[in-house]
């Protein structure tokens, strides 16, 4: 699934009636979570958080930059923070299924819009950037608001889009995309904020100033001073004291955790506080986390423990949180910290229990159906080969196959959790063509826009089910793998997980058949059909070959 955060900063940190109003437009947009508004008032200055659909993310930033130029007035403005907008920057940033380059994207395609719509000079930086010298946000935003009336006249600050010309009221805007930043403190056991930041000064990418042996700064011919690099790139760091928690930590800014992540810069710093007599006592998460970031660092001390890493997320997570001490100085709740979860809808079928789905399932209901109960047999199959594989990790007698069940419990828990969003999908799918089959069709531009949107639902409506056929497909070459090198005693679940499958294979074909039939593209169905049929021949070779070593086996 597609997730993109947006943190758009605003130049108005003192009057709630603006921020509320600001607010309000974000939360308009469907598909789109607000997750937290954070005031300045020295700053003047708040930074809105939001996350959810790209295209609805993309749509909830315009309104919110919209409202945002209505409301406040730059001619007037007066804070701590540099600043040249009422919306200041607006950054994208990818969460999950998404490139940087499509952040990238959907950030020109608001910039194209803010400036056509608006009238407000935008400029694109960091990985949106059209110019090299514009990737700093510094360089875009140099001299401030007070520079915006040179600029103006100056050819090389035309902007991106927009006019170029003097906003007096909106100022410019600056819009990007750029990678997650994860704001990570780690917590020593001392009050001393020099031992805590002379070990910043060795993980941050600044590092610290080179000195001679009689500990002079060195400085280059221009009188510039020598920086010896730090350990890891992507990271800035300071120590300070907190009078709070009464103890130094080590506060650490993130800027790409896919090359820098959490875990590891952690693990440095307990080799190097240990090394000057200075204990590692937990750490703190500020603000919210990916999830892919978490589960890397509950994945890295599961191969370290030389356990299994085909665990549930949650179970890997928590193996994260209390590996990195996340909960020592306040509950760590993963509904309200990883991102996905915080923004996850709270009325999925997944959420549902069992015979609370079953109820559902045996109304007059359309929806769920069997779509739905494809998905959640493909699910189960990916969970038992995730047993199994679990069953068979440490136990006597399978020592030659333990590389090989450690390589194949994950791909069960990925097989299962893209199947549990497929329940959802199948269903959203359903009521997506009814809404497109409820469209007025009273002239004829109405009716070959209704055409067209039932094509477009119904598509939609056959390649979910083919997703689930696709996943099938994996699941059943998995149980015949478990088959194979799994715990005997679990012989009979590697055997159910095969049967289930299958019936998801099954069932999902007879919803994309069902389905071909409201379609009126004969290429889209050309396509597809054929592509269909070979993989449930597939599936069913697959299961047979399952059953076969089964059988054998017992």
């Amino acid at each position: 699934m597609k997730l993109m955060e947006c943190v758009p900063n605003f130049s108005e940190g003192r009057d709630q009636a603006v921020l509320d109003a600001i607010a309000a437009e974000i939360r308009s947009v469907n598909n789109v979570v607000l997750l937290d508004v954070d005031p300045g008032a020295d700053t003047n200055r708040t930074v809105f958080t939001m996350a959810g659909n790209p295209d609805a993310v993309v749509e909830a930033a315009f309104l919110a930059i919209k409202k945002a130029a209505q409301l406040i007035d730059m001619s007037k403005h007066q804070g701590a923070h540099p600043r040249m907008g009422a919306t200041d920057v607006c950054p994208f940033i990818p969460i999950s299924g998404m490139t940087m380059e499509e952040c990238a994207q959907y950030a020109r395609q608001l910039g194209k819009r803010v400036g056509k719509e608006l009238g407000i000079p935008v400029y694109l930086y960091e990985e949106a950037a059209n110019k090299p010298e514009w990737r700093n946000l510094a360089t875009v935003r140099s001299g401030e608001y007070e520079a915006l009336p040179e600029k103006a006249k100056d050819p090389a600050w035309k902007p991106d889009f927009g006019p170029h010309a003097f906003n007096a009221k909106s100022g410019a805007t600056a819009i990007s995309a750029r990678e997650f930043l994860i704001a990570y403190n780690i917590n020593l056991n001392t009050r001393d904020k020099k031992k805590a930041h002379d070990i910043a000064l060795s993980i941050r990418e600044s590092g610290r100033a080179a000195r001679d042996e009689n500990g002079k700064i060195i400085r280059d011919a221009n009188g510039k001073r020598v920086n010896v690099p730090g350990i890891f790139s992507h990271c800035k760091a300071v120590g300070w004291y907190i009078d709070g928690y009464d103890r130094a930590q080590i506060s650490i800014n993130l800027t790409n955790y896919k090359i820098t992540p959490p875990h590891l810069v952690l693990d440095k710093v307990r080799e190097l506080a240990r090394e000057n007599g200075v204990e590692v006592t937990g750490s703190e998460l500020v603000g919210l986390i990916p999830k892919a970031a978490l589960l890397e660092a509950g994945k890295h001390y599961l191969t370290k423990m030389n356990e299994s890493t085909g665990w549930p997320e949650r179970m890997i997570m928590d193996t994260a949180i209390q590996s990195m001490g996340l909960a020592e100085l306040a509950p760590f709740d993963l509904d309200k910290k990883v991102i996905e979860y915080a923004i996850a809808r709270k009325d999925g079928l997944i959420r549902l229990r069992l015979d609370e789905f079953t109820d559902l399932l045996s109304t007059d209901s359309p929806a769920p159906g069997g779509g739905s109960v494809a998905a959640l047999c493909a699910s189960m199959s990916g969970a038992l080969c995730s047993m199994v594989s679990n069953l068979t990790v440490d136990k006597k007698g399978y020592e030659e196959v333990q590389e090989e069940v450690l390589r194949l419990a994950p791909i069960g828990q990925d097989i299962k959790l893209r199947s549990l969003e497929c329940i959802d999908k199948d269903t959203d799918a359903f009521y997506a063509l009814m809404d497109a089959m409820r469209l007025p069709k009273k002239t004829d531009a109405e009716i070959i826009l209704r055409d067209a949107a039932i094509e477009a639902a119904t598509q939609h409506a056959i390649m979910v089910p083919f997703a689930t056929l696709e996943i099938s497909l994996e699941a059943l070459q998995l149980a015949k793998d478990v088959a194979k090198v799994g715990n005997r005693n679990a012989l009979s679940d590697a055997g159910v997980a095969g049967l289930t499958a299958l019936a998801a294979a099954k069932a999902a074909y007879y919803n994309i058949r069902i389905n071909m039939l409201g379609s009126t593209d004969e290429a889209f169905k050309t396509d597809i059909l054929p592509r269909s049929q070979e993989i449930i021949k597939q599936c069913e070779s697959l299961a047979a070959e399952v059953e076969n070593e089964v059988l054998e086996q017992l």
